[in-house]
C-alpha cells in the first residue's frame, strides 16, 4: 500500500455536486483529489428530468429563496455550456378541477420576476383552440399557460465540470472507492481501492469532502466515523421514454389529482421524455429500478391530457435514480425541500470534514460555492468566488450562438452530413474540433460502429472523458444508447477491448425496456 502526497481537500462523490466543488476548489489554487467508485454521474446526477429551472410548484410551499437562486442560476449554467443547456418553452395546460386560473397566474407572475431573466422570454396566456400546443391536448383543455425553463445533458454537465476541474489542476479518479478515512490532528488518512487493478493507497487530505450522493450517510457513519443531526431522505425519482407524442418543441407541464406534476418533454429528436415520481426508496441506493406501478402512474397521468393515450407497451427505456433529500420532517416525498445543506464538521485537534446534503442540478454552483467558503475559512485562506462567469468546457462558442457555429463548421467540414455535425457540437461543443482534427473525409473518422458513430468519438471519450465501457458512453456521455442496436453496441464494446486493452464489466444503473 502506497502514501501519496498531502492534498488541500479530496472529494469522495462523482456527481455534479462533488465535480463541483472539485472544479470551484481547482480554480482556487487548492490541491485537489476527487475520487468515484463508479463512473462520473452513474447514478442520481444522470437520472434528473435534465431541467435546468426554478421550480415553479416550490412556490406552493413557500421556498421563495430557492426559487429565487434558482431563477438566477438558469442564466449562469445556459451562458456557461450553450452548447448541452437551451431554453425550453413550457405549456402548462389549466385543470380548472385543481387550480384556479388566478392562482396560476400569480405564480407565474413570481416566477418571472423573482429571478433575473435575460435569455427566457416571460410567461403568457394561451388559446389552446388555436395554438399548435393545444393539438395534442384532450379537447377540454381550452385555454393554458406557457412559461420558460431551460433543457440541459445532465450527465454531460458533470463530465464538463470534472474536465474543467482537471483543466485546473484537478487529479479526477474514476472507478476508485473510498474503503476507510483515519481523522488525524491536521489531515485525514484515506484508503482508496482501484476498482481496475484492485491497487490499495493511502491519500492525506487536509479537509475531506462527502459529496457521497444517497451514500452520503453510510460513508459519513462508517469509513468517516463521524456523526450528524442533518439526515437525508431517499427518495426515488423514475422516468420513461416513449417515442414522440407531438411535432412541435414545447414541453409540458401536467397538474395530477394527488397535487405532483408530470413533464412532457422532447427528447433526443424521436422521443419524449415523460417524468417524474416520488416514492421513498430503502436499502441499498445503487438497488433503483422503475417499478410497474411507476410506469402505470405516469402512462396514466399523461394520458389524461393527451387525445392519444399512453400504454405501457409504448415505453422504450426506462431509468430511475435516488435523489438524496435533506430531511426537512415532510410527510410527503414530493413535498421534501430541493433545498441543500454544506455541513463543516470542524473540532480544534482534528482535521476538518465537510457533508454535503440535498441539492439540485440546477443549483449545483451555488452548492459548490456555498462550500467552497466554509472549506476556505477552516483552511485559512481567501474566499474568493470565481465560477459565476466562466465558461464550461467546449461552452466557448462565439456570441453562445449555437447555430451560427453549426453552419460554420458546415463550410469548414461539407463532407460531414449535418445531423451528425449538430450532434456532435450538441455535445462537445468546440471540442468537437478535436474529434475532426485533420479528417478530409468520413473515413479519416475511422469505423463507422453503427449509425453515425465512428471510433475517432470513441476515443475522444476514453481519452479525454473517463469512458471505459459501452454504457458509459451509450448512456451518459451521449443518449446513442437510443437510437443503435444490439449489434452496434456489441461492436463498440469490442472496439473498447481493444482500444482500453481491458475487459470490463458494464456499470448498472439504466436498462433498455423490453
Amino acid at each position: 500500500m502506497r502514501t501519496e502526497d498531502l492534498f488541500d481537500i479530496l472529494v469522495i462523490g462523482g456527481g455534479i455536486n462533488g465535480v463541483g466543488i472539485a472544479r470551484d476548489a481547482a480554480g482556487r489554487g487548492l490541491k485537489t483529489l476527487l475520487c468515484e467508485k463508479d463512473d462520473l454521474a452513474s447514478w442520481t446526477s444522470s437520472a434528473s428530468t435534465k431541467l435546468i429551472h426554478g421550480g415553479l410548484r416550490y412556490l406552493e410551499h413557500y421556498e421563495f429563496r430557492l426559487v429565487r437562486e434558482a431563477l438566477k442560476e438558469r442564466e449562469v449554467l445556459l451562458a456557461s455550456a450553450p452548447h448541452i443547456s437551451w431554453p425550453l418553452r413550457f405549456v402548462l395546460p389549466h385543470n380548472k378541477d385543481l387550480r384556479p386560473a388566478w392562482l396560476i397566474r400569480l405564480g407565474l407572475f413570481l416566477y418571472d420576476h423573482l429571478g433575473k431573466r435575460e435569455r427566457l422570454p416571460g410567461s403568457c396566456a394561451v388559446d389552446l383552440t388555436r395554438h399548435c400546443v393545444g393539438t395534442p391536448l384532450v379537447d377540454s383543455f381550452t385555454k393554458g399557460f406557457i412559461y420558460s425553463d431551460a433543457w440541459v445533458q445532465d450527465a454531460r454537465m458533470v463530465v464538463l465540470n470534472a474536465m474543467d476541474a482537471r483543466n485546473r489542476g484537478a487529479e479526477i479518479r474514476t472507478r476508485t472507492r473510498c474503503i476507510g478515512a483515519t481523522r488525524l490532528k491536521d489531515h485525514w488518512d484515506v484508503r482508496l481501492v482501484d476498482g481496475l487493478t484492485g491497487e490499495t493507497s493511502v491519500v492525506r487530505a487536509k479537509l475531506l469532502v462527502n459529496a457521497a450522493g444517497p451514500w452520503m450517510q453510510a460513508l459519513l457513519t462508517g469509513e468517516m466515523g463521524l456523526k450528524s443531526d442533518k439526515r437525508l431522505r431517499l427518495v426515488k425519482g423514475s422516468h420513461i421514454v416513449v417515442p414522440r407524442l407531438f411535432d412541435h418543441d414545447h414541453a409540458y407541464i401536467f397538474q395530477n389529482h394527488d397535487k405532483r406534476i408530470v413533464f412532457a418533454i422532447p427528447y433526443e429528436n424521436d422521443f419524449t421524455l415523460i417524468g417524474t415520481t416520488d416514492v421513498d426508496h430503502e436499502g441499498d441506493p445503487a438497488d433503483v429500478q422503475i417499478s410497474q406501478e411507476e410506469i402505470s402512474y405516469l402512462c396514466q397521468s399523461v394520458s389524461s391530457y393527451f387525445k392519444r393515450p399512453v400504454k405501457t407497451k409504448d415505453v422504450v427505456w426506462s431509468y430511475a435514480g435516488v435523489r438524496p433529500l435533506f430531511d426537512n420532517g415532510e410527510s410527503n416525498a414530493s413535498q421534501t425541500t430541493r433545498d441543500y445543506a454544506v455541513e463543516l464538521v470542524a473540532e480544534p485537534g482534528s482535521a476538518p470534514a465537510l457533508n454535503v446534503l440535498g441539492g439540485k442540478l440546477t443549483t449545483y454552483r451555488k452548492l459548490a460555492q456555498a462550500s467552497l467558503s466554509l472549506i476556505c475559512g477552516a483552511l485559512g485562506i481567501a474566499d474568493k468566488s470565481w465560477t459565476a462567469g466562466s465558461v464550461l468546457p467546449g461552452g466557448d462558442i462565439p456570441d453562445e450562438d449555437v447555430n451560427l457555429y453549426i453552419g460554420q463548421l458546415m463550410t469548414r467540414f461539407p463532407w460531414l452530413p449535418v445531423k451528425q455535425l449538430e450532434r456532435y457540437v450538441k455535445t462537445y461543443g468546440t471540442r468537437v474540433e478535436q474529434i475532426l482534427d485533420g479528417a478530409t473525409c468520413l473515413e479519416d473518422l475511422g469505423a463507422c460502429l453503427e449509425g453515425d458513430l465512428y471510433t475517432a468519438e470513441v476515443r475522444y471519450l476514453v481519452d479525454e472523458e473517463w469512458a471505459l465501457t459501452g454504457e458509459d458512453i451509450l448512456w451518459r456521455r451521449t443518449k446513442l444508447g437510443l437510437h443503435l442496436s444490439g449489434g452496434g453496441a456489441a461492436r463498440l464494446d469490442d472496439f473498447l477491448v481493444g482500444y482500453t486493452k481491458k475487459k470490463l464489466q458494464p456499470v448498472a444503473g439504466f436498462s433498455l425496456a423490453s
